[in-house]
């Protein structure tokens, strides 16, 4: 066991925990996850026999595990116990690291561990009784932050506690079950199979009908992490085990759950907050609670006391809201989303004093920020708006969905945590999306977010099916929920919390009821066939209400206002997942500018990983080619097998070996989302006109090595697409595109308006269309010049005078600098050579952002003998330079590895390419390009 010494800052932790990324045993070590952190000076000498502090006490190692019979009692011939390496854990991981089962990640191992989440696993530690002296009204607590997820716990044979939710903190008050100071306590925790509990509490609620996407049908009576189930990018692994840090408390008195009540007036010259309470739960012997505020950078903001001492005179040990006076503060800075401003926070200390007058029990810290949130959601000539209002300003959301990192929870660090939200944060995204078929993520995850500006949209954990409410479930989904508002609610990073994840849609395909506005009336909502409306706009809308200070609530995502949450989703009002490319009706990427919403917080485009990470999970070599058993294992999208090979071939030119697949389906992928951004950023439009409040790729990441939309694989290995983005969303980024001319689809004729039977492939050479435009986030009002080329892709030359124009370029939107610009057609009919439009942006004589447009599709050029040179600058710095147009250039990434930019066209004659290389000599890249 580890006995945690307290300190005063909220770093306290980071000595215990590894830096490990992706190996057998990647465990967040010691992270405290309470719903508030307790941490106290050394008692003095005199006061240690008189009252007692509070003392954390860490279950973290001296654990053990085995496989039980299916009543979850030892039987006779049943397998030995093991040594687990630490807690918090959880079975696969601990079976792996002793051989027991191989990497579930590795070629078809998923299927070979399946065996695993069938049976009953229980984990036991032996801990010593804490020694509590001469000290009055000590209670000691046995805390379980997560427990995954039916679970039986025992202490010293007798049944302390049963748990059937993964997402819920317990606390159990154990004083009078503990054996005398320094005897040894056995502590064990039975864990079930998820699976057939679900089944059996199907068989017990027959009024409900279960029905859900993606899986198997248990998951919706399940408190649990969903994706465990399996999902279309993830592998069917469920977990059980003490997932979360299991730990001792003692105590005389402690805090609960904090709030901090304000409101941002930013009217005047400068911001003003009013904080109109900072409220605690206070728990035991208390003569006093003290409330301090501290900027992040050291200095002392204001100072609360009030005297509890009555409850100490009397003995009692209450449980008691204290609630601190308001205060003004001028001339506060303000956190800020990324780009937007600076990220200042600020900490609150609240300390809780003894009778004696300088004894202090117990200490609590929240790091918070202020700021002022709004949802605009307002009627314009477009429908009705959807975007974020942050201090009174209008903000673009560009990021990105997030699942969790890795299909064993545990394993997730603080650092890696760290890793991926600074990623995010590097590639100019400015939100992320907690999805809510996961969990709700560590405080690390939060916490990042807070220091790095990038604005939380954060899922309940419920995702495509129809959830049960018979009361068991509803009172626990209430928990859940207020758990983990109290938890989140003082970052300032969190903007919304939504509802669920596509479960309105199933409204329409099974057609459950649904009357929005004539039915009112939550107990009635309870008796239809979409019961679980009373958990969206009911019971969540009103926890999050309670828990936190006007934060913004949204029933579902997609939703709308209650009109349009179903699968013919009205693009004008709400927000949209945009699946009919790819999905749906796998119309061409091409349409994906006229295919947005007012806010897309779903769309995406498969693209295979790097290489390297193919090779780490498929390791027999003659599985390395595309359609291969273990490469179709690995990918679990329905029909991908059709689809990315229909996408990837109608596009370009298919070449069968594993090296050339991986790069055309990256290109791709990088086009297609690439071309979504910043389409979809330019109807950001201007002030009232916010046609388009934030584009949202699915996804940023991998739950384990696989194929997938992920723009990022399992081991932080960027993909091309994570580049195109991070372009496109520039504080200033010129956007290109010509008119789309569809060669796959038959058209009507347009002189005679009657189907010609018959698709034009040249259609594109001879009707040129173009637009162009510039795209600026920052709030100053800028002069540029835009220079847009027309350059030969057979010889690389210029073939008509470049279209140069001086534009004023208006703050916080988009401004449009030429729309339906046509190109004159020769007088043979069509242009002799296809041609490349790139248009540069210059401001002040400095090129700041550039972007190409290609003649489509790419299979109907010659994309050979482009002249490509890679040149070392210096050491750890190239050029990349080209005769001719190139299409797609790509360095093979591998883990460690990291450069500034990738997946670029190449234009002759404009500036060099310039990129940045860590972790590897540049000798030792290798590339490559459309055509090579």
């Amino acid at each position: 066991m580890d006995v945690v010494t307290p300190r005063t800052t909220l770093g306290w932790l980071a000595d215990s925990r590894t830096s490990s990324i992706c190996s057998a045993r990647l465990c967040s070590r010691h992270r405290l996850q309470p719903t508030s952190l307790h941490f106290v000076p050394p008692l003095s000498r005199q006061t240690r026999t008189s009252i007692m502090q509070h003392a954390i006490q860490l279950l973290a190692s001296g654990w053990e595990f085995k496989q039980c019979g299916s009543d979850g009692d030892e039987q006779e011939g049943a397998s030995q116990w093991l040594p687990v390496e630490q807690v918090p854990s959880e079975v696969h991981a601990d079976l792996m690291q002793h051989r027991k089962i191989p990497d579930p990640f590795a070629d078809l191992n998923e299927l070979a561990v399946r065996w695993v989440a069938d049976k009953n696993w229980k984990y036991r530690v032996r801990f010593e009784s804490p020694e509590v002296g001469g000290s009055a009204g000590v209670t000691v607590d046995l805390v379980f932050e997560g427990l995954d997820t039916f679970a039986t716990v025992r202490l010293n044979g007798r049944v302390i506690l049963e748990s059937d939710n993964m997402f819920i903190e317990h606390r159990i008050n154990v004083t009078d079950l503990l054996l005398a100071p320094g005897s040894s306590n056995t502590l064990e925790i039975a864990f079930e199979p998820a699976r057939r509990r679900g089944l059996e509490s199907i068989t017990a609620h027959p009024e409900h009908d279960f029905i859900v996407h993606q899986t198997e049908v248990s998951r919706g009576a399940v408190r649990k992490a969903q994706y465990t189930w399996g999902w279309d990018w993830g592998p069917i692994l469920l977990t059980c085990g003490p997932w979360k840090p299991i730990r001792l408390e003692t105590w005389c008195s402690r805090i609960g759950h904090i709030k901090v009540d304000y409101h941002v007036d930013t009217d005047g010259d400068s911001p003003v907050v009013n904080i109109t309470a900072i409220c605690a739960q206070v728990f035991g012997l208390t003569a006093r609670v003290e409330a301090d505020l501290w900027s992040t950078k050291g200095g002392h903001v204001m100072n609360f006391k009030g005297d509890l001492a009555a409850d100490v005179a009397t003995g009692s040990r209450p449980s008691q809201t204290y609630t601190s006076s308001g205060a003004r503060l001028e001339n506060v800075n303000l956190w800020w989303p990324r780009g937007y401003g600076t990220q200042t926070l600020y900490q609150v200390r609240l300390q809780i004093i003894a009778a004696d007058g300088s004894t202090v029990l117990t200490t609590a810290y929240r790091s918070l920020g202020f700021r002022k949130v709004e949802l605009v959601q307002e009627k314009d000539h477009f429908g009705q708006s959807f975007y974020f209002r942050i201090n009174n300003v209008d903000i673009f959301s560009g990021g990105s969905c997030w699942i969790p990192a890795d299909s064993i929870t545990s394993r997730i660090t603080p650092e890696r945590y760290r890793d991926w939200l600074e990623l995010l944060a590097n590639g100019q995204q400015n939100m992320v999306r907690v999805w809510g078929g996961g969990i709700y993520e560590a405080d690390d995850f939060y916490a990042a977010c807070d220091e790095l500006g990038i604005m939380v949209w954060q899922d309940f954990m419920f995702a495509c099916a129809s959830y049960p409410t018979h009361p068991e479930f509803l009172e626990s989904v209430e928990t859940e929920a207020r758990q983990a508002v109290r938890r989140l609610r003082c970052h300032p990073s969190l903007v919304l919390w939504c509802g669920n994840n596509e479960d309105y849609q199933l409204i329409e395909r099974y057609g459950l009821e649904y009357r929005f506005g004539q039915d009112k009336s939550p107990d009635s909502w309870l008796k239809s066939t979409f019961p679980a409306r009373y958990i969206y706009e009911h019971l969540l809308p009103r926890v999050v209400s309670e828990e936190t200070n006007g934060v913004v609530y949204h029933p579902g995502s997609p939703w709308g206002d209650g009109t349009t949450t179903t699968l013919k989703v009205d693009p004008n009002v709400g927000d949209i997942h945009q699946w009919n490319v790819w999905h749906g009706d796998m119309k061409p990427y091409q349409n994906l500018p006229s295919m947005g919403g007012r806010f897309v917080s779903e769309f995406g485009m498969e693209g295979y990983p790097h290489l390297e990470t193919i090779h780490k999970f498929v390791t027999k070599s003659s599985e390395r080619y595309p359609g291969s058993t273990t490469m179709d294992f690995h990918n679990k999208a329905v029909g991908h097998e059709r689809r990315l090979f229909a996408y990837v071939s109608e596009n370009y030119r298919l070449k069968g070996d594993l090296p050339s697949f991986t790069h055309l389906t990256q290109v791709m992928q990088a086009d297609a989302v690439s071309l979504a951004f910043k389409s979809w950023r330019r109807q950001w439009g201007t002030p009232g006109a916010r046609r388009c409040g934030g584009v949202l790729v699915w996804q940023l990441n991998d739950c384990w090595p696989t194929v997938s939309w992920a723009v990022v694989d399992y081991f932080l290995v960027k993909k091309p697409a994570y580049y195109s983005i991070k372009r496109a969303l520039a504080p200033v980024a010129v956007g290109v595109t010509r008119k789309f001319h569809d060669w796959t689809t038959r058209r009507a004729d347009k002189l005679w308006r009657r189907d010609t039977g018959h698709v034009d492939p040249t259609e594109a050479l001879r009707e040129v269309e173009f637009d162009a435009w510039v795209a600026n986030s920052s709030l100053e009002a800028l002069k540029g010049r835009l220079v847009v080329r027309f350059v030969s892709t057979e010889s690389g030359q210029d073939i008509l005078a470049s279209l140069i124009k001086e534009v004023n370029i208006q703050p916080n939107g988009c401004t449009e600098v030429t729309v339906n610009h046509r190109i004159a057609v020769e007088g043979s009919g069509q242009f002799s050579e296809h041609f490349v439009i790139h248009a540069s942006l210059e401001i002040g004589g400095e090129r700041v952002s550039s972007d190409t447009s290609w003649p489509e599709p790419i299979k109907y050029l010659d994309l050979t003998n482009r002249g490509v040179r890679v040149k070392l600058i210096k050491p750890g710095v190239v050029e990349v330079t080209a005769e001719k147009p190139t299409k797609g250039f790509v360095f093979s990434e591998k883990q460690g590895v990291n450069v500034s930019d990738n997946g670029f066209d190449l234009i002759p004659g404009d500036k060099p390419t310039r990129v940045w290389i860590q972790g590897i000599d540049a000798g030792g890249l290798q590339w490559t390009f459309v055509g090579q």
